[in-house]
Formats: C-alpha cells, sequence, structure tokens
C-alpha cells in the first residue's frame, strides 16, 4: 500500500490541482499537518475529509504500509517530514511505497509572484520601504543599472543574476507606489506593467505573432521602426525625437538622437553646426563612431576601464601614491 505525498504550488489558485492529484487525494485516508492549508475548503466542497494531525514520520510510514494513506504536504513541501518519513521506512521490515504526487507546478516567472508579495509586506511593514517615493529611488534605478552593465562588461554572469535581481525589484518597488494612486490619478499596478510591455511586443513583432515575413534582423528593424512611426501618428503630431530619453550619460545621448533623425531622415546639415569647440567635436566624433559601426559609449567605458586596469597594475608593483 502507498502513502501518497501530494504537494501544491502556493503561486497557483488552491482549487487548480492536477486530475492525478484529485485522483490521489479521493482514494484513501487524508492527513495534513497544516490546519490553514488553503487547499482544505476546497475539499471540503468535494466532500473529502482531512484530518488535521500533529506529524509523525514513523507512524506514516506504518500507515502507508497497513493502506492507503495521503498527506497533504504544507506549501513549502514539508521537506524535513519527508526525509524523517523516508529515514524511518529504511528500519522497516516491510517498508511502504511512498509516492510523490505533484498537485500543482510553478510555470516560468511564476517566483515573480514572491517578489510582488515581499514588496507589498515592505511596503506596509518596513518605515524605511513606506516613506518612499518615485522621486526618492531615482538614485538607485540609475545605480542597479550601472551595477548590471559592470557585471555584463566583466562577464561575471554569477552576479549578473544578482544584479538583475536588484533592478527588478526597482521595477516592482515603482509599481507598487503606483498602485496606491487611483487610476484617475495615473495609478497602476504591475499587472498592467506587465500588460503594457507584452501588448507592445506583440505589436511590434508581427512577423513573431502575425503574418508578416521578414528576411533578416534589417527587416525587423525597418518594420519596428515603421510600427513605432504609426503610432505616433496615431497619437497626433509628435518630434521624431521623442522618446530619447535626455537625462541619459551625454555620449549615449548624442549617439541616439544623431540615430534616430537619420533614420527618420533629418538632414546632416542640422547636425553640422550644433555647439562649439570641443562639444562640438565630440558630437562630430559620436557621429564617426557611428559610421563606423561603433557604440561610442562603450568605447569610451572600454578605454576607462583599460585605464583603470592600468593604473590598479601600476599600484600593485609600484605601490600606492601618498593621500
Amino acid at each position: 500500500m502507498p502513502l501518497l505525498v501530494v504537494t501544491t504550488s502556493p503561486r497557483v489558485a488552491p482549487g487548480l490541482l492536477s486530475g492525478r492529484a484529485w485522483a490521489a487525494l479521493g482514494s484513501g485516508r487524508v492527513l495534513t499537518g497544516s490546519g490553514d492549508h488553503p487547499l482544505l475548503p476546497y475539499l471540503a466542497e468535494e466532500d473529502i475529509p482531512v484530518e488535521v494531525v500533529t506529524p509523525d514520520p514513523a507512524a506514516l510510514a506504518r500507515e502507508g504500509r497497513d493502506g492507503t494513506v495521503v498527506w497533504l504536504a504544507a506549501q513549502d513541501g514539508d521537506e524535513q517530514l519527508m526525509r524523517a518519513i523516508g529515514h524511518a521506512a529504511l528500519g522497516m521490515d516491510d517498508p511502504p511505497v511512498i509516492e510523490l504526487v505533484p498537485g500543482s507546478y510553478d510555470l516560468p516567472g511564476a517566483r515573480v509572484l514572491d517578489l510582488v508579495a515581499v514588496m507589498d509586506r515592505l511596503r506596509r511593514s518596513c518605515p524605511w520601504d513606506a516613506e518612499q517615493t518615485h522621486e526618492s529611488l531615482l538614485p538607485y534605478l540609475l545605480e542597479e543599472s550601472y551595477e548590471v552593465m559592470e557585471t555584463i562588461e566583466d562577464g561575471d554572469h554569477a552576479a549578473l543574476r544578482e544584479e538583475l535581481g536588484d533592478l527588478l525589484l526597482q521595477v516592482v518597488f515603482h509599481a507598487r507606489l503606483a498602485q496606491e494612486r487611483s487610476s484617475e490619478n495615473g495609478g497602476f499596478d504591475v499587472d498592467d506593467v506587465a500588460a503594457g510591455i507584452v501588448d507592445k511586443l506583440v505589436r511590434r513583432h508581427p512577423h513573431v505573432f502575425a503574418d508578416t515575413v521578414v528576411e533578416g534582423a534589417e527587416d525587423v528593424s525597418a518594420n519596428w521602426d515603421a510600427i513605432k512611426a504609426a503610432e505616433r501618428a496615431a497619437k497626433g503630431w509628435e518630434s521624431v525625437l521623442d522618446g530619447v530619453p535626455m537625462g541619459q550619460p551625454a555620449l549615449s545621448l548624442v549617439s541616439g538622437l544623431q540615430s534616430r533623425a537619420e533614420r527618420s531622415g533629418v538632414p546632416d546639415s542640422l547636425g553640422r553646426a550644433v555647439g562649439q569647440g570641443i562639444g562640438r567635436e565630440l558630437f562630430d566624433l559620436v557621429r564617426r563612431a557611428r559610421a563606423a559601426g561603433i557604440d561610442p559609449e562603450a568605447e569610451l567605458r572600454a578605454a576607462a576601464r583599460a585605464y583603470r586596469d592600468r593604473v590598479h597594475a601600476w599600484e600593485r608593483s609600484e605601490g600606492r601614491p601618498e593621500q
């Protein structure tokens, strides 16, 4: 006779179980150590009685040997209890068959729900998190973005995982703040954020989600620009430069402005007489870099990193300069 262990995910609505799990729950005596298990009301609706007991690994192993017993695991999986039951079964002359029956599974991205829940609790219970605003969080958004860039430049993929998490927190934090506003005052939540980017990606990838045929990446970029232009036209007149963030580093800003203007047919002559002195030379240098297929911001960052490495090497060989 088996001991059936039914597990469930806290990230899936509690009434949604696999057919195999429902069959297992109706096949024998059902026990659980969780009196507040969210599945209990749904089992009661199906007239499946559940006994809430203090977990006894040895007793569960014996009952599983003598008849079909179903253990409804806590949503953390009751991992320690499962180990103890297995250990008790090993000491039996006729051990039970222990079968794990997953009742629900996490889909990709399900752990983001945990982040949303943690952020909600922090906003309500942590004095520091409770007083933050969109404006006060701005420095952290920039800092985390640059730290992601640094790990990519270093090729540190292990650190990239952590830094992307820090950046994701900023997105969820801002969405949580917006959730506190009414829709009339520009309120939204993290689902609205996700829905917006999903809609945009589907709309701008007709070669994936519709019938548009492309020959390569250049066609994809051309379609993207055409779709964006149509979106701007639908909203009324906008400058071709709208959407280029003016707060970004200067080299990236100039590169973005030049690229957007060129793709939109802005005459080259408008860019030949901007600024003066070194500013104009830098503007022209960005144009030269782009013409050569070089990202000027990345090139300057690479030069800065090389300089840093040379200074570090000098410090190690010559000793640090006096402060």
